[in-house]
C-alpha cells in the first residue's frame, strides 16, 4: 500500500505555525560529530525521515545514536569505521557529508556514493579536488569514493561554483589539518554558519563564516560539544508562500527573517504585507497575488528549494512570471506534474514562462522530490476538488508533521494510505 495525500482546494491559510530545526544543516551537523570522541548532543532537530536514515549512517561507522524528541544524541568511539557502505548511504544525498570528517579524523574513507532526490546532476568532483589539495588521493572506485592521506595539510583552494557540500566536507577535513587553509569562493548559506559555530564550539578555529572565503586554521583534535539547530528557512518560506498563494494570513515562528529577505521581498512585490521581528515573520495576502520573476541563485540569492513553491505561485498570480533555474536543472520536471493541474506553463532549457490563471483544476499528481512534493501540495489548496498528491514519503523527508500544519491552518488535508492508479 502507498501513501498518499487528498488535497480538497478552496481553503485560506490562517493562523500560527512553528518551524523547527533546518534539514539542510541537522544532517551536516550529524555527521560533524565524527570529529571528536565522545558524545555531541544536536537540539531543535526535525522530526524527518532523513535524520533517522541519517543515523543509521553513522551506526555503521560505530557511533551509537539515540533520538528522542527533538534532540539526537551521538557518541563516537575513539577509531571510527572509515566505511560507509551502500545500503545506507543509498537512502540520502547529504550521507556523502561523511566524506570530509571521515577523512579529516580516520585519514581514509570508503564513502559508497549517495543516493537522494532526482533534481540533476550533483557530481563530488569539487570534493574530490579540495580533499586532493590537502593532501589526500581521492577516487571513484567500485561505486564509491575512496580517499586517503598520510597527513593532511592547509591549502588554498577556490570552488569553480559555491557548492554547498563541497564546502561542507572540505571545511570538516581542514578542521584537522596541519596548517592554514583559505576556502575562497565558498557557500554562503546559513547552514554553512551554522556547521562553522558548531565546529568552533568543537574547538575549530574558522574564520568568515558568512562570508565567500573560509580561512581555517587546523588544530590537533576536537571536542564534543551540545548545539541547538537553526530554524528551517526554506520550510519557513514554504509556509509564507503558501499564505500569499491561497490568500492567507499565516504567522511563521522559529525561522531567523534575514536568512529570507530576498523571498520575503519577493512575497511584498507580490502584494503581500510581510512583518518580520528576531523569530519569524508575519504574511497577510488580501486579492489575488501579481506576478513575480524569480532566478534561483546560491544564497544570498532565491533558492532553488523554494522554485517549486514560485511556480505555484506564479500559476495562480495575475499576470506572466519567467522563473530561471541557475542550479539544478531538472527541477523544471515539476512543471510537468503543474500542468496536469491545469497550469498554463511551458519550459525552454534554464527557463520556465508561467501564465497566472484564477484557478488550478484537480489532478492526481506525483511528487519527484521533496520541494516538488510540498509545492503540489500547495498547487492542490489552490485547484478545485480534490488532489492527489502521490510519493509523499519524500515530503516526510523534509517538512516535520507537514499534514498536521497544514489542517491547524485550515487546510483539508488527509494521508489516505491506497494502492496508485496511474
Amino acid at each position: 500500500m502507498s501513501e498518499h495525500f487528498q488535497v480538497r482546494g478552496g481553503a485560506r491559510l490562517v493562523g500560527r505555525v512553528d518551524v523547527v530545526g533546518a534539514k539542510n544543516s541537522v544532517l551536516k551537523l550529524m555527521a560533524a560529530a565524527l570529529l571528536a570522541e565522545g558524545t555531541t548532543t544536536i537540539t531543535n532537530c526535525p522530526e524527518i525521515l532523513d535524520v533517522p536514515l541519517m543515523a543509521d549512517v553513522l551506526r555503521g561507522l560505530g557511533c551509537d545514536v539515540s533520538i528522542e524528541g527533538d534532540t539526537v544524541s551521538i557518541t563516537t568511539p575513539a577509531e571510527p569505521s572509515h566505511r560507509a557502505d551502500f545500503a545506507s548511504m543509498s537512502k540520502l544525498r547529504a550521507s556523502v557529508c561523511v566524506l570530509g570528517p571521515l577523512v579529516g579524523r580516520c585519514r581514509r574513507a570508503v564513502v559508497a556514493l549517495p543516493g537522494g532526490d532526482a533534481i540533476g546532476s550533483r557530481p563530488l568532483d569539487m570534493h574530490q579536488n579540495g580533499l586532493r589539495q590537502l593532501g589526500a588521493t581521492s577516487e571513484i572506485e567500485h561505486g564509491c569514493v575512496v580517499a586517503e592521506a598520510e597527513g593532511l595539510h592547509g591549502a588554498q583552494i577556490w570552488l569553480d561554483f559555491p557548492s554547498v557540500g563541497a564546502t561542507e566536507n572540505i571545511l570538516m577535513a581542514a578542521v584537522l589539518a596541519d596548517g592554514t587553509t583559505v576556502i575562497d569562493n565558498a557557500a554562503r548559506e546559513p547552514d554553512i554558519v551554522d556547521l562553522c559555530l558548531m565546529l568552533q564550539q568543537m574547538g575549530a578555529k574558522i574564520e568568515g563564516a558568512g562570508t565567500s572565503t573560509l580561512t581555517v586554521h587546523g588544530v590537533s583534535a576536537l571536542q564534543p560539544t551540545e548545539h541547538r539547530v537553526i530554524g528551517d528557512r526554506i520550510v519557513g518560506a514554504t509556509w509564507a508562500i503558501a499564505a500569499v498563494a491561497t490568500g492567507g494570513d499565516v504567522d511563521v515562528h522559529g525561522v531567523n527573517p534575514q536568512h529570507l529577505e530576498l523571498v520575503l521581498d519577493k512575497l511584498r512585490t507580490a502584494g503581500a504585507e510581510v512583518t518580520t521581528r528576531t523569530d519569524g515573520f508575519r504574511v497577510v495576502m488580501a486579492g489575488r497575488p501579481q506576478s513575480v520573476d524569480f532566478v534561483t541563485l546560491p544564497y544570498p540569492g532565491f533558492p532553488t528549494d523554494l522554485q517549486p513553491m514560485a511556480i505555484v505561485l506564479s500559476a495562480v498570480s495575475e499576470g506572466t512570471s519567467m522563473i530561471t533555474e541557475n542550479v539544478f536543472e531538472a527541477r523544471f520536471r515539476f512543471v510537468e506534474e503543474m500542468v496536469r493541474l491545469g497550469a498554463d506553463a511551458r519550459t525552454d532549457g534554464h527557463h520556465a514562462v508561467v501564465r497566472g490563471v484564477e484557478r488550478l483544476s484537480s489532478a492526481p499528481v506525483w511528487a519527484s522530490d521533496i520541494r516538488a512534493g510540498a509545492g503540489l501540495v500547495l498547487a492542490g489548496l489552490c485547484a478545485d476538488g480534490v488532489t492527489e498528491v502521490w510519493d509523499v514519503f519524500h515530503i516526510d523527508r523534509g517538512y516535520p508533521r507537514f499534514v498536521e500544519n497544514l489542517v491547524a491552518l485550515g487546510a483539508s488535508v488527509e494521508r489516505v494510505s491506497a494502492p496508485p492508479e496511474r
